[in-house]
């Protein structure tokens, strides 16, 4: 029994879960709304299980809240649980922290996360 290829191209895994990230990013870094200060409460359908409760005022703290936002939130937690000073500054060590396909989606839309990374590098 022969077994054919398809005939039509099959994207890969790395390419569909970029498309995925690309879907739910905000229209710009500026929508990025949420807080700077503070404790942070995800709700269940961010993090279903563990730690739910974020103190931004540590740094190992607000990394794993901005991890957990990046690679679980949809458009609407992005935008509200995520602070686009925050997210500039801290960018340089988060994307070493987050999967490729993530960290591609966002570095090219957003111009602003690769100068951030470029700045921390020289």
């Amino acid at each position: 029994m022969t077994t054919q290829s398809p005939s039509f191209p099959v994207p890969n895994t790395f390419e569909l879960l970029r498309a995925q990230y690309v879907e739910r990013l905000p229209d710009q870094l500026e929508d990025l709304a949420g807080p700077a200060h503070g404790t942070v409460d995800l709700p269940l359908h961010v993090v279903w299980s563990g730690r739910r409760s974020y103190g931004l005022e540590q740094l190992r703290s607000r990394m794993s809240l901005y991890r957990t936002v990046l690679a679980e939130g949809q458009r609407q937690d992005l935008i509200t649980y995520l602070n686009r000073d925050l997210l500039i500054a801290q960018w340089p060590v988060l994307r070493t922290l987050i999967s490729r396909p993530l960290r591609d989606a966002w570095e090219s839309t957003f111009a602003e996360l690769t100068t951030a990374t470029a700045a921390t590098a020289a």
